[in-house]
This record gives structure tokens, C-alpha cells and sequence, in this order.
């Protein structure tokens, strides 16, 4: 019954029929179909790209005359660059059939670089318009460039943008090659400024000029006198002053006198230049001496050859600094005579984590291979500290394989940090080259005193003038280039001051070093001071001089020597003096005592009066640079010296002993808070006697030269009536009587004073009766030790 149920309900149901697939006709694909599937074929694409590029050939004629003017246009704005559009077209028809279209946007750069490129390319050749033809368009209308280059090269602004097109293009091609050419490009500029070009164009112009109309006026102040006439004005015309009565009015310059055209007016001569040029190049002071020319000095050095670049050490100091984990980039390069100084940025510390990525459930994402996805974030970032790269001194100059470098951190008024790596090969800086430059003219004009002192590390002329600083100490070691440097304030004092604006007081113990200057006009007194016992007379009579000084100042009611020589009440005007000496060490060792107390008098208060210390030393101790003398002189140069002890007996500071020797110096400035690296100026044997043999001439033999022997005299007179009532007499005798000889070094050790006074007492002792005469030797027998108890009057000098 159940079976019988079951067939019927079967026997009742019908089967499903089968499904047939959508969007297919029994006949095939719809033409429409076919058609829509080829043209997004990428096969398709890239034929059409061809075409394009074929279509754009000038000299094809396409079908219709709507494309010809559109591929005219196209010619018309970019020229004989439609070429390279052709081409790009090619390509990238080329890489679409292939299947390779991602490489067109693969990066940025080559369409930058493409894009830069054809720019500038476009304005180069937008200077050009020759009479060609590009199919149906004359270039000649436009240029080889099109419409893009004309626009480019035909105004400022485009040229600005053609230029910028340029150098963006280079420096996404060769960004090392940029950089380099960036960091080189202010020396170039510099060297090719130094040149001088258009001033000497100008210069030359000028003299055409002149030369063809001579109808312009001679520069103020200057008046072609003959020296003869000079000359004879200085002799015969003051012997006829001297003829007139004391009653008359106060003496004048006798050149004043009788040329008053060469006198310039007490109102103008401040602004008056300190050296007038005639026009026959006659350099002259301001009082009608006639200078030495230039020509008396050496030309420029020849520039040295065969240094490594600067952009290879740059890239060693960088990568030293990395593989010891320092952050930093070379900024600057500066390039010196003798040193080359790196400018060094710091850059940051940055502290980094590496952090498992994770999804919305906080599972680990795993890559392809099943690990764990990772990326790195930034967890703090701070400056590299200064230490940190100064500590590495060492190991830079092992990796610039230099025998010693210099960090100045920081370079002063920039934020950079200044690595100074000596030079294979140093250049030698005249003194003709720092006389020449701008900053020395600017000093120059200001004051009578200015002097060369070398070029810095950037090659800067650096100068200075010696009534500002008002006094120089110079300290150094043996072939550090101390004397030389002395030789040149002093040469470039003689090149452009006469003897009535400066004059020189020389103490030279070691008798050779100044023996060259002997003969010049410009000494104050008759002989360069050689002996040991003159010096305290000398520096005696400076500090008369100096107090006579201040009593015509308060006559005048003036303050300084500047306000004196201007004042129309004045008799006469005052030079400037400039007192040189050579050994420091020399002097402190006969007479300490009174050395350092003349020296530290004349220089609290003789800048007023216009003298000026240049005192110099090789043994910078502090026996010799005592602390009353260094803080008396805050203008020092510190050459090569032997420990970082000496450097800050000069300075206060160390450094000194880091330096290369052969004219490498420090100048501390009396206005500068770090001393400044200089190569100083270089002054050979042959220009200083060339420079001698200008102020030696026969021409110069008739003036008479004033000069200041009686202040010698004088002071040699006070100092015998003081050795004459020496208070140290009683005590040498009592010496005597315990000894049965007697020396001068004897005096000076156990009464602790001076040469000249020790050697003053010998001699008293001697008057006296109590020592005998000189023997030969160093000592002297005691004939009577109690001879001093004589009669006063009996020991009378």
C-alpha cells in the first residue's frame, strides 16, 4: 500500500529543466562586442601612439587638413623639439605593446629631469633663427626652439626661468657634482672678483681719456712740486725761519709755508686720504713726502698646484663621522693659504623601535613566508652634541692622514662647527697681495697706522690698525715666523707714512734681527738700541717724550694726539711713535723690575699720545708675559708654540700649540672673543732692502731729520742720580764684607734686582774702595769688607 502510494506521488512530478548561460547567442559575439574588446586591447593602444608620432612628422601629409594645421601648431611651438616628442611617443608606444607601461611611471626623476632638460634645451635654441623650414613652418618667425624658446630668450624673466631650468636638470642628474659645484662656486666668484676687472677697465679708460683731452684737473691736495724744491723748502726755508724772533707767530711746516697748496686745511684734513696719488702714479703723504711705489714690493705668489679636492676630504670627514655614529654634513668649505676649514652642521640623534604590525584583532599580519610583518617608527630625535665631534680630533686627522688638525667649535657668527685641515702644500701671502685689498685700504683711510697681517682661512686679506689695539704682543717659538711678522708692520709702516708721521724707537738684543732698519730716516733716535745697559734709559726716555706730550695737550686743552695735530694753536705736529722690541725675554732677564714697571706705565697711558708698544718674545712664560704686562696688551698674536701651556700664557686659551709654524698665527683682536686663524704676510730680505734703499737715497740726505738723543741724555742723568742715592748701596756693602768676591750676577740674585742697577752698584763699589777693578773675569776681589764704614763723603759717585 505504502509502495503503491509512493509510485504515484512519483509518477506526478516532472523533471527540472537545465540552465543556459546569459549574455550568449546561439550565432556568436555581437559586432559591437568585437569591436569595443579590440580597442581596449593595449595592443591597440600603442599602435595608436605610433600613429600619433607618425602623424606629427612634419613631412607627412595626413589624410585630413584639420591634422595638418594641428601638427603645424605643434611644429610652430616647440620647433625642432617636436623631434624628441616624436621619439618619447615611439617609446612609449614601444612599452605599451610590450606590456611594460608600468616603467613610464615607475619614478618621478626622468620625466623632472625630461621635462627641465627640454626646457632649457629650448631656450639655447631660441637664440637662433636661421631660415629654415619644418614642413610648412619657417623658423625663422619663431626659432629652433618654437614659440617655447623665443618666449624663453627674449626676456629677462625667461631667461631667468631658462637658466633656473638648467641648473635644477644638473642637480637631479648629478646631485654630488651640484653640491660640489655649489660649495665651489663663492671661491670661483671670489678669485674671479679678486681680478678686479672692471675697475681696471675703468682704470684704463680713465687714463685714454686723459691722456687724449689732458684738460682735467689735478686731484685736491695734489700739486706736482718738484722734490728738489722741496727739499730745498725744508732745508733754506727753515733756516730762515730760525733767523726770526722768538715773538713771532708759532713755527709752521715749512712745505705749508711756502707751498700752501700742499697743506691741507685744519678743517679737511681729517677727511683728507692719508696717501695722494699724482698723475704721473707719484705716491705722496699728506705733508708732500714723496712714498715708495709698489713695484718696491714683490707681486702676487704664483697660486699652488696639486692639492686634493676639498669635495673628497669633505666626503671623508663625513664618512668618519658616520662610522663612529655622528650625525653630520659638510656645509662649507673654505679654502686658506695654508689650512682649509670644513664647516660641519650637526645633525640628529634619532632613536628608533621596531614594532610587529598587527590587525583589527590584534593578531601579528604575516608576510608571504609567514613571519611577522615589522616596520621601524621614530622615538625621539635630538641634536648631536658639539663633544661628540670634538672628541673625534684624533681620529679625523688618522682618516685625513694630516699631522694635526684644529676644531673651532663654533666658527664665530655661524652655526657650524669649523674643521681647519692643513694644506698639502701652502701658498704664500705677500705683503703686496693684503696691501692691495679692500679691507687694508679701508683701514688705511681711517688712520695713519694700519698694517698687513695675512689672509684667514677663508683667503680674506685681514688688516688692522695699530692705534686701535694701541698695543701689540707677539709670542712664538723659535722659526714660528715671530720676526717676520715684526718685519712687515714694520715695512708696511715705511711704505706709507713719511718720517714726520712716524717714527720708531728699535730695541733689538740680539743685535741681527733689526740691524736691516739701521739706516731709515723714520728712527727716533740716532741708533737702533742694542746694548742690554741702554735699555732702561731708553724706555726712560719714551716716557719722558710721553709726559711732555700730555703737557702740550693740557695746554691745548686737547686729549689726544689726533685732536692736537688738528688744532690750528698747535706749533707743531706731533708724529706718531712705535717702539719695537725684538726679545722680551732678553730685558726681563737683566732687569725685570724695571722693564716690566716701564712697560706697563707706557702702555696704560701712552696710546693717548700716540706711542704704541710692539713687543715680541719667544719664551711666552710667565716669568716673562707677567700678568700686569699681558693685561695691558689685549691685542696678541700667538704663533707655533711647544705645549698647551704656553698657549694660554698667550691667549688665555689653547690652540697655539696646534699650529703649523712658518708664519701660522692666532690674532686675538681687542674686540673679538675667539682668537682668528691667519696666515701672516711674508716679507723677503730683497724688498726690505729695496724698501731701505728708497728712504736712503741721496735725495733724502739734504732734509734734516730731527731726532730725540737729548730725552736719552736726560734720562740717562736721572737714572745715575738715582743709582747715586740707591738705597741698595748699604745692603751691597754688606754683601762684600761676607764674600771675598763680588759679581754683578751676585748682586742680582740675593738682592734681587736688575742688571743696570746691580751693574751701577759694582761701579759704586769699586769708587768706594770697596772692590777692586776689573779683572777680566766676572768677579771682583773685596780689598776692604769694612769699608763701609767709611765716611759718606768718601763714597760719593
Amino acid at each position: 500500500m505504502a509502495a503503491r502510494m509512493r509510485a504515484k506521488s512519483g509518477r506526478g512530478k516532472r523533471p527540472k529543466a537545465a540552465v543556459k548561460p546569459v549574455g550568449r547567442r546561439r550565432g556568436g559575439q555581437s559586432a559591437y562586442q568585437t569591436v569595443h574588446d579590440l580597442l581596449l586591447r593595449r595592443q591597440s593602444i600603442g599602435v595608436a601612439l605610433w600613429l600619433a608620432a607618425l602623424l606629427a612628422v612634419p613631412w607627412l601629409v595626413p589624410l585630413f587638413p584639420g591634422l595638418i594645421n594641428l601638427r603645424d601648431r605643434f611644429v610652430e611651438m616647440f620647433g625642432l623639439l617636436v623631434f624628441g616628442w616624436i621619439a618619447l611617443t615611439l617609446y612609449a608606444g614601444w612599452l605599451v605593446v610590450r606590456g611594460e607601461q608600468a616603467k613610464l611611471w615607475a619614478s618621478w626623476k626622468p620625466w623632472a629631469m625630461g621635462l627641465l632638460s627640454g626646457l632649457f634645451l629650448a631656450g639655447l635654441l631660441g637664440f637662433l633663427r636661421p631660415s629654415w623650414h619644418l614642413g610648412d613652418v619657417a623658423l625663422a618667425r619663431h626659432s629652433i626652439g618654437g614659440e617655447l624658446g623665443r618666449r624663453l630668450a627674449g626676456s629677462p624673466l625667461g631667461v631667468v626661468a631658462w637658466l633656473a631650468a638648467g641648473i635644477a636638470a644638473f642637480a637631479l642628474a648629478a646631485p654630488e657634482a651640484a653640491a660640489t659645484a655649489m660649495r665651489e662656486a663663492p671661491h670661483v666668484a671670489q678669485e674671479v672678483w679678486g681680478w678686479r676687472i672692471p675697475q681696471r677697465a675703468g682704470t684704463g679708460a680713465k687714463r685714454a681719456f686723459e691722456f687724449i683731452f689732458p684738460t682735467h684737473p689735478a686731484p685736491k691736495g695734489s700739486v706736482k712740486v718738484p722734490l728738489d724744491s722741496v727739499m730745498w723748502a725744508q732745508t733754506a726755508g727753515a733756516a730762515t725761519l730760525a733767523d726770526e724772533p722768538a715773538a713771532a707767530a708759532p713755527e709752521e711746516p715749512v712745505q705749508g709755508a711756502l707751498f700752501p697748496e700742499l697743506e691741507p686745511h685744519p678743517d679737511e684734513q681729517a677727511d683728507a686720504p692719508a696717501i695722494i696719488v699724482d698723475a704721473d702714479g707719484t705716491r705722496r703723504s699728506r705733508d708732500g713726502w714723496q712714498l715708495p711705489s709698489m713695484d718696491v714690493l714683490a707681486d702676487k705668489a704664483p697660486p699652488e698646484t696639486g692639492r686634493p679636492g676639498s669635495a673628497v676630504r669633505a666626503a671623508v670627514i663625513e664618512e668618519t663621522l658616520a662610522s663612529f655614529g655622528v650625525d653630520a654634513k659638510v656645509v662649507q668649505v673654505n679654502e686658506g693659504p695654508t689650512v682649509t676649514q670644513f664647516g660641519i652642521e650637526p645633525g640628529w640623534d634619532v632613536k628608533t623601535r621596531t614594532v610587529v604590525e598587527r590587525d583589527r584583532d590584534n593578531k601579528p599580519l604575516l608576510d608571504k613566508e609567514g613571519r611577522p610583518k615589522t616596520h621601524v617608527e621614530e622615538v625621539s630625535r635630538t641634536r648631536v652634541r658639539v663633544q661628540q665631534i670634538t672628541s673625534l680630533a684624533n681620529d679625523l686627522a688618522l682618516a685625513l692622514a694630516a699631522s694635526s688638525i684644529r676644531i673651532e667649535a663654533p666658527v664665530p657668527g655661524k652655526p657650524v662647527l669649523g674643521i681647519e685641515v692643513p694644506n698639502t702644500s701652502s701658498s704664500l701671502v705677500t705683503l703686496r697681495s693684503v696691501v692691495q685689498s679692500p679691507q687694508f685700504q679701508k683701514q688705511s683711510s681711517r688712520g695713519k697706522l694700519a698694517i698687513a697681517l695675512g689672509q684667514s682661512v677663508a683667503g680674506e686679506a685681514v688688516a688692522a690698525d695699530l692705534a686701535r689695539m694701541p698695543h701689540l704682543l707677539i709670542a712664538g717659538t723659535t722659526g714660528s715666523g715671530k720676526s717676520v711678522c715684526m718685519n712687515a708692520i714694520i715695512s708696511c709702516l715705511l711704505m706709507h707714512a713719511s718720517p714726520s708721521e712716524v717714527r720708531f724707537v728699535m730695541i733689538d738684543p740680539k743685535r741681527v734681527e733689526l740691524s736691516a732698519f739701521a739706516p731709515i730716516p723714520h728712527l727716533a733716535f740716532s741708533n737702533i738700541v742694542v746694548e742690554m745697559d741702554q735699555v732702561v734709559g731708553t724706555l726712560q726716555a719714551v716716557i719722558h717724550e710721553m709726559e711732555s706730550r700730555y703737557r702740550k695737550f693740557a695746554a691745548l686743552a686737547v686729549r689726544n694726539i689726533d685732536s692736537y695735530n688738528r688744532s690750528p694753536r698747535a706749533a707743531d705736529k706731533l708724529p706718531y711713535w712705535v717702539v719695537i722690541i725684538d726679545e722680551l725675554a732678553d730685558l726681563m732677564m737683566a732687569a725685570p723690575f724695571e722693564v716690566e714697571r716701564q712697560i706697563c706705565r707706557l702702555a696704560q697711558l701712552a696710546r693717548a699720545t700716540g706711542i704704541h708698544l710692539v713687543v715680541a718674545t719667544q719664551r711666552p712664560s710667565v716669568d716673562v708675559i707677567t700678568g700686569l704686562i699681558k693685561a695691558n696688551f689685549p691685542t696678541r698674536i700667538a704663533f707655533a708654540v711647544s705645549s698647551q701651556v704656553d698657549s694660554r700664557t698667550i691667549l688665555d686659551m689653547a690652540g697655539a700649540e696646534k699650529l703649523l709654524g712658518r708664519g701660522d698665527m692666532l690674532y686675538m683682536a681687542p674686540d673679538a672673543a675667539k682668537p682668528k686663524r691667519l696666515q701672516g704676510v711674508f716679507v723677503s730680505d730683497e724688498e726690505i732692502e729695496r724698501l731701505v734703499h728708497f728712504w736712503t737715497q741721496e735725495r733724502f740726505s739734504g732734509i734734516e731729520r730731527p731726532t730725540f738723543d737729548h730725552l736719552l741724555d736726560v734720562a740717562k742723568a736721572e737714572l745715575e742720580q738715582e743709582g747715586a742715592n740707591d738705597e741698595m748701596f748699604e745692603r751691597a756693602k754688606d754683601l762684600a764684607s761676607e764674600h771675598s768676591r763680588v759679581s754683578t750676577s751676585l748682586l742680582q740674585r740675593r738682592l734681587r734686582i736688575g742688571y743696570p742697577r746691580a751693574a751701577r752698584l759694582i761701579d759704586m763699589l769699586e769708587a768706594a774702595g770697596v772692590i777692586g777693578p776689573a779683572e777680566g773675569g766676572g768677579s771682583r776681589e773685596v780689598i776692604s769688607p769694612a769699608g763701609h764704614h767709611s765716611e759718606p763723603e768718601e763714597l760719593q759717585f
